[in-house]
């Protein structure tokens, strides 16, 4: 698979529906009016993608490596969240499920990421990367 654009990376693409399924949780029933866990768990899913698409324009396999770490990091900060959402009975055990296991899928990825980005000193980051991302952790 070739990388020409962060839009490309398989783990950003995962990460936008993880962003989608939360916006959309958000947005209705009980979860609309918790403003502080909504924008909580809406900023973490938009963060997780953010730090792929600004590791990427980085300079360095190192500099991409630490943004796909923070990226990593904000989608653990989701999975913690959707934990609250559940106890407060703002979602069902089935938007749980779903969105539990997209974010898990999303963190596997970024997580292959980071070590094919380990296992190499090239190519770098913002040119074209041919690369066969893991699916697992």
């Amino acid at each position: 698979m070739k990388i020409v654009r962060f839009e490309d990376i398989e783990s950003w693409r995962e990460g936008r529906v993880l962003r989608r399924m939360i916006y959309g949780m958000t947005t209705k029933g009980r979860f609309q009016a918790d403003f502080g866990l909504g924008d909580q768990i809406q900023r973490a899913s938009v963060s997780a993608i953010s730090n792929i698409a600004e590791g990427f324009e980085s300079k360095s396999n190192a500099e991409f490596h630490r943004f796909l770490v923070y990226a990593r990091r904000s989608v653990s900060e989701v999975k913690s969240q959707l934990y609250v959402a559940l106890d407060e009975k703002y979602i069902s055990d089935r938007e749980f499920d779903l969105t539990y296991g997209q974010a898990e899928k999303t963190g596997k990825l970024i997580n292959g990421f980071i070590r094919f980005l380990s296992s190499t000193t090239k190519p770098k980051p913002g040119n074209q990367l041919t690369i066969k991302q893991a699916n697992q952790s």
